[in-house]
């Protein structure tokens, strides 16, 4: 790894007086290739829609996807996003804010009767074992080790509004810096929504602030809500209000279904950028090790056509 970054020095090193201004002025140009969404989204397959606010805006599943595999470095994925929502004044390669992956997962109506009696505590250790345990299978794979700190917001099920929300600190390997994994569900008759931040700790405090406003946004339609589950056609889920939050939501995609940020835009600088964008890393559940293949900057080089809107 530090050959490969030795030779891009070396390649920039009679520019870099400007590396900064190179530096912005790609990622501004491949900023300006995504089309943002503002007012009603509706969902695929008609199970819900999306209504953006001002202060906010949306990506489709198309460019949330470019984003995801070709500039983040995820592997693709079926279903990896519905689209994203981020604040109005962010971009999906600011190193500031976050961002919020739309997903679907139609596991069936999920009941909430063990919703009061959780012992959150209890599950936090269960799920720390579980983490030592998945991650020997982490590291055959070439993904970090990851350490479950705590809870950064213990989960709070609303009954009414049927929707859950809690927080993780998780360190990746020696990471300096702590991963946010804050994470919505809101439940409904069929599956449920999953609203997955993409963050680091220190975005906590703006996840929180926005948190309420994210989830009056995001609606199922009518005939796909809680309250129209029919017992004699439709299937129940085998996850509970606590499966969900142990992280057994998405388990057919398995673990490794995994979403990282700025996992390849340390290529687009040398020595200082490669130190920030890596900070920035704020997987939803875990990230790629050290030990990648050689990636030029061709490879997340802007697009030439706009993407067309879905």
């Amino acid at each position: 790894m530090r050959k490969i970054f030795l030779g891009i020095i070396l390649a920039f090193a009679p520019f870099a007086y400007s590396q900064a201004d190179k530096e912005k002025a790609v990622i501004d140009s491949i900023e300006k290739t995504f089309t943002y969404k503002h007012g009603t989204i509706e969902l695929e397959n008609g199970i819900g829609k999306i209504n953006i606010p001002n202060e906010f805006k949306y990506l489709d599943a198309k460019q949330s996807e470019r984003v995801l595999v070709d500039l983040w470095g995820n592997p693709k994925s079926e279903n990896i996003s519905m689209g994203m929502i981020l604040p109005e004044n962010e971009g999906v390669l600011s190193q500031n804010g976050y961002v919020f992956n739309i997903q679907y997962d139609a596991i069936g109506y999920v009941k909430d009767d063990d919703a009061d009696d959780i012992d959150y505590d209890d599950l936090l250790k269960q799920m720390r074992e579980d983490a030592k345990t998945e991650n020997e299978e982490r590291k055959k794979q070439g993904f970090e080790a990851i350490t479950i700190v705590g809870w950064a917001a213990k989960p709070f099920y609303d009954k009414e509004k049927k929707t859950l929300h809690w927080a993780k600190e998780i360190k990746f390997g020696n990471e300096p810096e702590n991963t946010l994994n804050y994470n919505i569900r809101i439940l409904g008759r069929k599956g449920v929504l999953v609203l997955n931040a993409i963050a680091t700790t220190k975005e906590l405090p703006l996840v929180q602030k926005d948190i309420n406003k994210v989830l009056g946004m995001v609606k199922f339609n009518e005939g796909y809500k809680y309250e129209n589950f029919d017992s004699s056609v439709d299937e129940v889920a085998a996850w509970t209000i606590g499966g969900l939050v142990a992280g057994k939501v998405l388990a057919k995609v398995g673990f490794f279904a995994i979403l990282a940020k700025f996992g390849k835009l340390i290529f687009l600088g040398i020595a200082a950028a490669f130190g920030a964008f890596r900070k920035k890393i704020a997987g939803l559940f875990g990230k790629k090790t050290e030990e990648e293949p050689q990636t030029t900057v061709a490879e997340i080089e802007p697009h030439d056509e706009t993407p067309s809107e879905s």
